[in-house]
Parts: C-alpha cells; sequence; structure tokens
C-alpha cells in the first residue's frame, strides 16, 4: 500500500501542462507511458534570461573565455580586411600590369589566411579546458544537490528525467559556451564592421544589401518564440525515454517473467515516435528560417550585384571597389546565414538551462530559521533522553488538501538503550514515521529528539552518524560486499566490517562469493538473493555501531531457519543501542523491550507483547494475522498468538 501511495504521487506529478491550442498538433501528445518528469515546466521567460543564469558558473573563467572571443573576433575582421587587399590589387597591379605588385598582393593574402587560421585554433585551445571545468562543476552542483533533496522529490521526479538533466543538457550547455555563445558576438561583430566597410565602399549599394534587416529580425523573433517550445518540449521527452530504457533494464526480469517484452517495446516506439515528431518540428522550423536568411540576403546581393554592374559600365564605379564590395558581401553571407543555426543552439541551450535549474531552484526543505531556533533548546525533565516523538503530525507535500494527514499528533518515548517494536496494518504510516527519524522526510508539525535535542538542529552528518537505517527493501550498489556493508560506518575497519557480517548472518555466503567480501555484487545487487541483499543491508545498519538503530522490517525476506540466527545475534546489537523496529511478525515482536501500535496515524497503544495481546483485540488481530490478512503465522484468537509466543521463545 505504501508503494502504492508513492506511485499515485509520482502520478499526480508528472504530469505536463495543458496543450496549447495555439500550438503544433504533433507536439500535442500526451507524455510517455509510465514516466513521471516532475512539476510542469514555468512560464517560459525570454533565452537571454535563461542563460544569464549560467554566470555564476561562467565567471571563474571569464578571463579566458573574453578573450577566446576577441581572438575570434580579430580573427574575423583580418577575413573582412582581404576584400581590401582585392581591390588594390585590382585597381594597382593588376590595372597596371605589375607583376610584382601581384605577387606582393599574394603574399599579403597568404599571411591574412594564415593569421585568421592561427587565430581561431588558439580561440579553441582557449576555450577547452575552460568549458570542460565548467561542466564538471555544473555536474557536481547538481549531483550535490540532488542528494541533498528530500526524498518527497524523488518520489515525484522520475530518474530519467535527472539523468537526461545530469548529461544531455549539460553537453548542450557546453557545446553553446564553446561555439555558438562566441560566434553570436563574432557574427554580430562582424556583420556591423562589414556594413560600415560596405557604406564605406559605395553608399548605396550598401542599402541595398541592407534592406533584407527588418524581415529578418521579424522572422527571427518568430522562429525563436516557436522553436523555444519545441525545444524544451523535446528535451523533457528525451529524459522520458532515458526513464523508460533504465525501467526496463532495472526490471528486465519482471519484463521477461510476465511476457511483457512487446508492451514494453510498443510503449518505447510511441515515446521515440513522439520525440520524433518533435525533432522533425524543429527541423521544419529551423529549415523555413534558413531557406528565408539565405534566400533574402542572396536576392539582395543579386540586386546590388546588377546595380553595381550598370555603375561600372557607366564609369561612376572602379572595378577594384565592385571587387572589393562583392568580396565583402559574400564575406558576410557565413555570418548571416548561421544566424538561424545559432539561435537554435541558443534556445536549445536556453531549455536545457532552465531544465536544469528546475532542479536545482529545488529548495532541500530544511525548516525555516525561527522555528527551528524554537525549537533548538534541549528538552528537559522526563522522556528527555532516548528518541522521542512529540505530536508528530506528517503529511506528504503532494497529498490533497482534504486528505488526512499520515500521521497525527504521534507521542512516543524510546528509552536510552530501550528496544521499541512498532506495530500497525498495512498502510499506517509505520515507514512514514521510521523515514523521519534520519529526516528523510521533514514533519509537519511537532518535534523529534535524540537525547533532548531537536533532530532539526543536529547538522544532517552528525544526525545521520548517530542514527542508522536499514529498510524493508534492501538496496545495494554496484560495489563489492564490503564496500556496501562499510558504506553504514564512517571509519569502520576490517574488524567492523566481520563483526557487523555475523550479526547480520551474512559471513558465510559472502565468504563463499568468488572474490569473498570483495566480490562485486552487480547493480542493485540482483547478483545476490532477496534474503542476502536484506541482510547485507542490516550489517550497513549496524557497522557503525550507531546509538541510535531504525529497522523497517529487516528480516522479512529471510527464511525461518536463517531468522532464528540473525534474531540471535541482533539481540546483542540491541542491547546496546536505542532501537525503533517496525516488526510484521511476532517472532520480531520479541525482540522488542515494549510495542507501540500505530492505528490511523496515532499511536493507539504502548505496552509490553503480552499486555497488548490481552488488551487490545486490534494488536491480537494483526499478531494473528487476520488483519493484513496473512502474517507470519495465522490464529484464531490472542491466545493461539501467546502459544506461539511460547514456542518461539
Amino acid at each position: 500500500m505504501a508503494d502504492t501511495a508513492k506511485a499515485t504521487r509520482r502520478q499526480q506529478q508528472s504530469g505536463r501542462p495543458a496543450p496549447d491550442p495555439d500550438a503544433h498538433p504533433d507536439l500535442d501528445a500526451p507524455p510517455g507511458t509510465g514516466s513521471a518528469a516532475g512539476p510542469p515546466p514555468p512560464a517560459r521567460r525570454s533565452a537571454v534570461r535563461s542563460l544569464l543564469r549560467l554566470w555564476p558558473f561562467v565567471r571563474p573563467v571569464r578571463a579566458r573565455l573574453f578573450t577566446a572571443a576577441f581572438v575570434a573576433v580579430l580573427a574575423s575582421c583580418i577575413g573582412l580586411v582581404v576584400p581590401l587587399v582585392l581591390k588594390w590589387l585590382v585597381d594597382g597591379p593588376i590595372a597596371d600590369r605589375d607583376p610584382g605588385g601581384a605577387w606582393l598582393g599574394g603574399g599579403y593574402l597568404l599571411l591574412l589566411g594564415l593569421a585568421e587560421a592561427g587565430l581561431f585554433g588558439l580561440r579553441r585551445w582557449l576555450v577547452a579546458r575552460p568549458l570542460a571545468r565548467v561542466e564538471a562543476t555544473m555536474r557536481d552542483s547538481l549531483y550535490r544537490h540532488v542528494q541533498r533533496l528530500p526524498v518527497a522529490f524523488h518520489d515525484r521526479w522520475a530518474s530519467g528525467q535527472l539523468l537526461s538533466r545530469g548529461t544531455t543538457d549539460l553537453q548542450l550547455l557546453r557545446l553553446f559556451l564553446a561555439f555558438p555563445l562566441t560566434f553570436l558576438i563574432v557574427n554580430a561583430t562582424t556583420i556591423l564592421v562589414g556594413c560600415v566597410i560596405l557604406l564605406a565602399q559605395q553608399w548605396s549599394l550598401g542599402l541595398v544589401l541592407l534592406t533584407p534587416i527588418v524581415p529578418l529580425i521579424v522572422l527571427c523573433s518568430v522562429f525563436e518564440a516557436k522553436y523555444a517550445v519545441a525545444a524544451r518540449r523535446a528535451q523533457d521527452q528525451v529524459g522520458d525515454v532515458t526513464t523508460v530504457v533504465e525501467e526496463s533494464v532495472l526490471g528486465i526480469r519482471i519484463i521477461k517473467g510476465f511476457g511483457r517484452h512487446r508492451s514494453q517495446a510498443r510503449a518505447f516506439r510511441e515515446l521515440t515516435a513522439r520525440l520524433r515528431t518533435t525533432e522533425l518540428r524543429k527541423a521544419r522550423l529551423l529549415a523555413a528560417l534558413w531557406a528565408c536568411i539565405m534566400a533574402l540576403p542572396e536576392l539582395a546581393l543579386g540586386a546590388a550585384l546588377v546595380l553595381g554592374t550598370v555603375q561600372v559600365a557607366d564609369g561612376d564605379l572602379s572595378a577594384g571597389t565592385l571587387v572589393a564590395f562583392l568580396s565583402t558581401a559574400l564575406a558576410l553571407m557565413w555570418p548571416v546565414e548561421s544566424i538561424g543555426f545559432l539561435l537554435a543552439m541558443s534556445n536549445d541551450a536556453a531549455a536545457a538551462t532552465d531544465r536544469y535549474f528546475d532542479v536545482l531552484d529545488e529548495p532541500v526543505a530544511d525548516r525555516d530559521d525561527a522555528r527551528e531556533a524554537a525549537e533548538q533548546a534541549p528538552v528537559t525533565g522526563p522522556g528527555a533522553t532516548g528518541l522521542a516523538f512529540h505530536g508528530v503530525t506528517f503529511r506528504y507535500p503532494d497529498a490533497p488538501a482534504d486528505a488526512p494527514p499520515t500521521l497525527r499528533g504521534v507521542d512516543l518515548h524510546i528509552r536510552p538503550g530501550e528496544t521499541m517494536a512498532l506495530v500497525g496494518a498495512t498502510g499506517s504510516g509505520k515507514t512514514t514515521l521510521t523515514a523521519l527519524v534520519p529526516r528523510l522526510h521533514e514533519v509537519t508539525g511537532g518535534r523529534i529528539t535524540l537525547d533532548g535535542t531537536d533532530i532539526t538542529a543536529l547538522p544532517r552528518d552528525e544526525l545521520r552518524a548517530r542514527v542508522a537505517v536499514a529498510f524493508e527493501e534492501p538496496t545495494l550498489f554496484s560495489a563489492t560486499a564490503a564496500e556496501n556493508v562499510l558504506m553504514g560506518g564512517e571509519g569502520a575497519g576490517p574488524d567492523d566490517l566481520r563483526r557487523a557480517l555475523r550479526v547480520a548472518q551474512a559471513d558465510g555466503f559472502v565468504d563463499a562469493l568468488p572474490d569473498g567480501p570483495d566480490t562485486e555484487v552487480g547493480e542493485q545487487g540482483l547478483s545476490l538473493s532477496g534474503g542476502q541483499r536484506q541482510r547485507l543491508a542490516l550489517a550497513r545498519a549496524v557497522v557503525g555501531r550507531p546509538r541510535f538503530l531504525v529497522l523497517d522490517d529487516p528480516l522479512s525476506a529471510l527464511d525461518v531457519h536463517t531468522e532464528a540466527l540473525v534474531e540471535a545475534a541482533l539481540r546483542q546489537v540491541l542491547a546496546t543501542t536505542t532501537a525503533l523496529v517496525v516488526a510484521h511478525r511476532p517472532s520480531t515482536v520479541l525482540l522488542a523491550d515494549r510495542v507501540a501500535l500505530l492505528s490511523g496515524g496515532r499511536i493507539a497503544a504502548v505496552g509490553s507483547h503480552h499486555q497488548l495481546l490481552r488488551e487490545n483485540a486490534e494488536y491480537a488481530a494483526l499478531m494473528s494475522g487476520a488483519a493484513d490478512g496473512g502474517g507470519a503465522a495465522r490464529h484464531e484468537d490472542g491466545s493461539a498468538a501467546r502459544h506461539e509466543e511460547g514456542s518461539v521463545r
């Protein structure tokens, strides 16, 4: 039921904005099946405003970037000197039939070409290293921020969307900083200087060439508005595709086991078809703009050529001036024609920037300073030590406004050195309550204290050094068995590792692995059985000898024989720590000194196992398996449950 609630929350948060009635119909298809892209994107801001947000990352390398831009501008301006040399050649040495002058002019042109090529090569060298540093810094910032975000954020964001932001989007941004950003400046400067040269050479021909400026500005404005929408949608759809691929790889056993490969392939084809449609829409927009950008200047150049030829024939213009004018105009063709390409890349980069900051702008959900300051004072009096819940209320951030909170006014005190079992029906909030202790979620009301100190007053590193957790669904990483276990204890050594493996009854199967504890367990630990993964997760929880231990039904995947061995070893650990253990089976409950019954989001009863069996019908029903429809044992009344208790002892 908890998994169902989580899936429901993700589905509620994965919606995209309502389709725009003015948008292209191909782009209005719903998002991919089974993906959650996080909240809908905010209202679109201008590309310039979006890209300016990159400045804090670019600032440390601004000197080299500005130098590279200056070098590129200088190289481009050298290219505009070539037509002036041609004018001198045609009107001078060529007209005067001077071979020496012609050879000299050719030498000038060769030197100018080499200088231009060398400067562009220098520009490339200047930007390569700093931009790799910018990309690495941005990726590191994103990763660190994602690690700090609350679990509620990860519940509603698909991992594929985060992966695409940390890979594809950052590559787009590096490419933008390396090429389009520089050449937007270079080409703008080149066009401006070139127009001045054209007007200075022959103002009438220059005015003819400048006539397409106004239509081109209008076209670019319309193009940017349409292309920005398509660019953002395409990048979101890439995230959807990434999500489906990742889930298909991780869930390959389920897909094969239920024969769902055809339906998965069909869903994937639908996603890729939508992405293809969006990319084709982008291509059509860019093709239309590029056709206009190339056609209008070409028409203007043709008109200028006809007019210039007439002026040369009439003797109003020298042949060298016409050659220089046309050469300058041709040199400006690429800067003008590349406007569409550069605008497209800039809008792609702006969309990538918005997507990047969609994550970076997410608050880490720490409590506000005023409330935190008010609660930092230590608690004194009865219940000041150990682990205590004081009127704790919790509501998921994405829960409907009219829905009751998951936890309501929970009051519970676990004394130092005591083990408290937490029992409740499925969906009663047990896992949620345990997640509040290490602050995987933040309480929405009340407070939780460790030895009288509010957990919000503790730095997260210190809090999580004091509190160790083990969840019902164990998560392992693509690392060795030893590395997975030692992740639970800062500074833990080989002796701690062996002790933790013995407590979890994992030393036998770990030693039997091909390389013992140094064996790679594979992604998600799928090379191990469910019980083996759970035992490694339990070993990870106890390896650091934590003062507080939170266990969420850590023995659910174990067989009866292994469970008994783990419980016997675990009793020694629980004797030296303060523990909260979520329990579904009587055998797990018997590890605890006292039991708390969670019902309807509240603590309904606290007492010993014997006491609650005698006095609380709901607890007796849970222990007999009647409430959950199938517990560890099935008995008809509390006396039968007590009989099982005696047999377990």
